[in-house]
């Protein structure tokens, strides 16, 4: 169904757009879009530091098995 919008009709759908909410709406708007996107990349950022840091604390394997059950085995 869209596959023929094309470059016109691309244009002509930014005019519409443009003419029914004006210039300031779509500013704001578009800020706000370049917000949630650099605090979504910094919260991706933030989430990757954070899984390096731990998998660095988390050298070896610990035996947590109780003393009692250590001397049986």
């Amino acid at each position: 169904m869209l596959n023929n919008i094309g470059l016109p009709g691309l244009l002509l759908i930014a005019v519409v757009v443009l003419v029914l909410f004006g210039r300031g709406k779509i500013s704001a708007l578009m800020g706000e879009v370049g917000k949630g996107i650099t605090s979504f990349k910094k919260g991706i950022a933030e989430g990757n530091k954070e899984l390096e840091d731990e998998s660095k604390s988390v050298d070896t394997a610990r035996d947590v098995t109780p003393a009692e059950e250590q001397d049986k085995v």
